[in-house]
């Protein structure tokens, strides 16, 4: 693993040699986007590989550990060959900091680390594009197809799996069979869309012992919940300080939400209450992940989900 100083040169390649003819081999118009464009990508690469370390720290086993190393291996490989580029083509070693990425958690860090590789596999794209050299759009080349795999691979670590090798994801507009309850009890994540359509869509909970969905109210959506595990408590009513409809709910419940009335859902069990529920029209955007309760509250702060906006793909 590499130490990248904020602020410092480089140091692996401080006795790199120099290609005296190597500018020669690309056109006068080249010589500062061809550089610039190498630099753009050492320091993406040196902050990719900061985040992936802190990320391989905090990751809660073994396996996730050991995918994340892979891509870091060739995170590496991409920062040492593109210092090696810089310096043959210039004669100078880089200088650039090191963007701290601030991450609060794993599932954080990775969802982060996501979209940090989907914007570098559109920049190593655009300047495969446009660049003229043939050895550096070679190793662009190289680069992006690297951050295809690596996109795949932590796609693989973002998603949920169930026995049966299914991804839990979000499957909308497409014919879809699913055998329902295995895939809800599966599920550990707060709230996970499993179809999104244009008029409904389904997403799978899991309530922890004690937590529940939180007071809320859906003015133009009618909600229908089902219950595959676990037990709590139902209420609904007319205002949030009116929930005058109360009920004890079990396994192979079902409960229906009629639009503008306020409800929650609490886990009054000792195991994780697990249920799937079906929106119409949708409720959450098209592939909505939400790991935590926190999650899910921060997403619904910044979408307006309190005022019942619905959302399909």
């Amino acid at each position: 693993m590499y130490y990248v100083p904020p602020g410092y040169p480089y140091p692996y390649y401080a006795s790199t040699p120099i290609y005296p003819d190597y500018r020669n081999q690309i056109p006068e118009s080249q010589w500062q986007i061809v550089p610039n464009a190498i630099l753009a990508r050492i320091n993406g690469e040196a902050s990719t590989i900061d985040l992936i370390n802190r990320l391989i720290q905090i990751a809660p086993d073994q396996e996730q550990k050991e995918r994340l190393l892979q891509v870091l291996e060739d995170e590496n490989l991409h920062l040492q060959q593109l210092t090696d580029h810089y310096i043959r083509l210039t004669g100078s070693q880089p200088f650039y900091n090191v963007e701290k990425i601030p991450i609060q958690e794993f599932h954080d860090g990775l969802e982060k680390t996501f979209e940090v590789k989907c914007n570098e596999f559109e920049e190593y794209r655009n300047h495969y594009l446009f660049t003229q050299d043939s050895f550096v759009r070679e190793l662009f080349l190289q680069n992006f197809n690297d951050e295809a795999k690596h996109i795949q691979q932590l796609e693989d670590l973002r998603v949920s799996r169930n026995d049966n090798g299914l991804v839990i994801r979000d499957y909308g507009r497409q014919p879809f069979v699913i055998n329902i309850e295995e895939a809800t009890t599966q599920n550990n994540t707060f709230r996970t869309a499993l179809w999104t359509g244009t008029h409904f869509q389904i997403t799978l909970m899991s309530l922890k012992p004690g937590e529940d969905i939180g007071l809320e109210i859906h003015p133009n959506i009618d909600q229908f919940l089902r219950i595959e595990q676990g037990q709590g408590i139902m209420q609904m009513g007319p205002r949030k300080d009116q929930l005058n409809f109360q009920r004890d709910v079990f396994d192979d419940f079902a409960i229906v939400i009629p639009a503008g009335t306020w409800h929650n859902l609490t886990n009054t069990g000792n195991e994780p209450l697990k249920l799937y529920s079906i929106y119409a029209p949708p409720q959450h955007p098209f592939g909505t992940v939400h790991r935590t309760k926190a999650d899910a509250m921060a997403a619904e702060q910044e979408h307006g989900h309190g005022h019942g906006h619905g959302y399909g793909q």
